[in-house]
This record gives C-alpha cells, sequence and structure tokens, in this order.
C-alpha cells in the first residue's frame, strides 16, 4: 500500500491542474448591436471616388473574393448604392495536438452601402447551419448550461473571419493606379 499523504498529494495536484486547464479565457471582444443584440460588424470607410466608381470597385471586389459571387450576392443595386449577400464560413475544432476538423458552417449576412465618398460595411446574422438555425449569440452565454468552451473557439474564428473581411474589402476598394502610359 502507498503512502496516503502521497496519494492525497497527487489527488490534489490532478485536481489542481484539472481546474487549470480548463479555466476559461476572456470571450473575444465581439461587437454586438445594441438595438438588435446580434454580433454586428459595421465600419463606415471614407474614400475619394463617386458611388458609381465605388460600386463598380465594390462588385470586382466581390467577384474576386467569392468563388461563386452571382450566388452570395442577392442584391447589386448600383442606383440605389447597395449590395447584399449572404455566404458561409467553415468553422473548425483545434485539437491540442494542433490538428483540426469541421466544426460545421456559419451562415453570415453582408453588406455594402455605397455613397459619394464613403461607403459602410456591415456583417451581421451570424448563424450555424443545422437542421435549424442556431444564432451564434447563444455562444457568448457561458452560463448556458450546454455551455461547451469549444463555443469561445468558434467566436474567435468568426471574428478573425470578419475583421479579416473588412480589411480585404478596404484593400479591394482603393482606387486602381492611374496608368500614364504617355511614354510611347
Amino acid at each position: 500500500m502507498g503512502n496516503p499523504k502521497m496519494s492525497v498529494w497527487v489527488c490534489f495536484s490532478a485536481l489542481l491542474f484539472a481546474g487549470v486547464s480548463f479555466a476559461q479565457e476572456p470571450l473575444p471582444a465581439l461587437p454586438v448591436d445594441e438595438k438588435t443584440g446580434l454580433i454586428t460588424y459595421r465600419e463606415v470607410v471614407e474614400i475619394e471616388g463617386a458611388k458609381s466608381d465605388l460600386f463598380n470597385w465594390a462588385v470586382y471586389w466581390i467577384n474576386e473574393y467569392y468563388k461563386n459571387p452571382a450566388d452570395v450576392t442577392k442584391v447589386r443595386d448600383a442606383e440605389t448604392g447597395e449590395i447584399k449577400g449572404v455566404h458561409r464560413l467553415k468553422i473548425r475544432n483545434t485539437a491540442e495536438d494542433g490538428s483540426q476538423t469541421d466544426a460545421g458552417l456559419v451562415q453570415y449576412n453582408f453588406a455594402i452601402e455605397l455613397k459619394d465618398n464613403r461607403y459602410r460595411c456591415t456583417l451581421n446574422e451570424f448563424v450555424l447551419r443545422q437542421s435549424s438555425k442556431i444564432p451564434v449569440e447563444k455562444w457568448m452565454n457561458r452560463e448556458d448550461p450546454q455551455y461547451n468552451p469549444l463555443w469561445d473557439q468558434y467566436l474567435a474564428q468568426i471574428d478573425e473571419f470578419a475583421t479579416s473581411w473588412i480589411q480585404a474589402l478596404k484593400e479591394g476598394m482603393k482606387p486602381p493606379a492611374e496608368d500614364n502610359d504617355d511614354d510611347w
């Protein structure tokens, strides 16, 4: 029979280690719309150009960014300066060894609203696509009896995606370089 003090120490250490390994990371600072309560990324960007030019640049960016842009965009209205679409992003589970497996698809809506010298982009209505759509805002509630620590990873992936989407749009909306081919 082993040393009882050693057994108590091993059990205490195991419990302490388990508590530390399951400590919750802080949630990413997700932007939540006060009126709707939905995760909403929105930014207004000042840029030189007529609404029609900005519209064309936005359409060009969408055509480059998405594999099937005609299916993604639901509204492309040059007169009102509105582009609206629905798309999906894959979320993944990451194991301790770094390997990844699919965790599902999150659908989101986006809008690009254009005016002379500025545009506003919005990403919102993030829902996990299953037999029924589950709003991802549910994952922010750590008091939920069904809470799963993986939800924090999923929210971080959504945050990373939305932030990079907005940055890619900003890069794509920069005016094209002027072609000064007068030296012939």
